[in-house]
């Protein structure tokens, strides 16, 4: 067991009546004693992100499911620093959503970008209502070959919970994967599900919550593949 702890920060506002929520410590320590090594994970409320001060002691992040969060732009700050420090970085549900935010703003150069759950009539919301919502769902993804993702599994197809009602605006989702974000997971009717930074050591955001699992007793392969990315870019 490796003594030096990993420092994970959760990026979003703890509720406990929240799934996602009461999952994700679980799947990261689940994920932990399968790597022999510790964790210690702090939460971060989005409305606390006032700089990137706070940000700096922390080896990865997972930005969470329940949005629409306190405050979107402390989100986005994280989602940015660990983008661009080239953080490990996991964005599930929510998380996903705003990592698709921040590289439209960021990335892009599109100020105008929003997400329609906040700004409904905005003219260029990347993030809408999907065609079918996803409340307490599953289904069946089909991953991309050779891609982080994909590496994480260990599959090409994989089935997963969710929990979500927004996802990327299919007007802009050519223009948006079409550079170094890239389509990492579709589902079966070829909809949008994954996707993973191109140039970074880990970026992955899923629209599915794949931290469920550990509910049921098993360990997410993509919490063991965070912790493994945090562990290489510490050493």
């Amino acid at each position: 067991m490796n003594d030096t702890p990993l420092h994970l920060a959760l990026i979003g506002d703890y509720n406990p009546d929240v799934i996602a929520h009461q999952a994700i410590p679980v799947a990261l320590q689940q994920a932990a004693h399968a790597l022999r090594l510790s964790v210690e994970v702090r939460w971060l409320g989005t409305d606390t992100i006032t700089s990137t001060a706070s940000l700096h002691g922390f080896d990865g992040f997972w930005c969470v499911p329940a949005s629409p969060y306190r405050d979107t732009e402390g989100a986005l700050r994280a989602v940015q620093f660990a983008r661009e420090q080239r953080r490990p970085f996991l964005g599930t549900c929510g998380g996903f959503q705003h990592a698709v935010l921040e590289y439209a703003r960021n990335v892009l150069g599109w100020a105008d970008a929003q997400h329609g759950e906040l700004v409904p009539d905005a003219k260029r919301a990347v993030i809408t209502p999907l065609s079918c919502a996803l409340v307490e769902a599953s289904d069946t993804v089909r991953l991309e070959p050779n891609t982080l993702i994909t590496q994480a599994y260990g599959s090409l197809d994989i089935h997963e919970g969710y929990r979500c009602s927004f996802g990327i605006n299919p007007e802009f989702a050519h223009a948006l994967l079409d550079g170094e974000m890239i389509p990492s997971g579709h589902n079966a009717a070829g909809e949008l599900r994954a996707m993973e930074l191109l140039n970074h050591p880990f970026f992955i955001a899923t629209l599915f919550q794949p931290e469920r699992a550990a509910l049921k007793g098993t360990t997410p392969p993509l919490a063991i593949a965070l912790l493994k990315a945090c562990r290489e870019a510490s050493a």
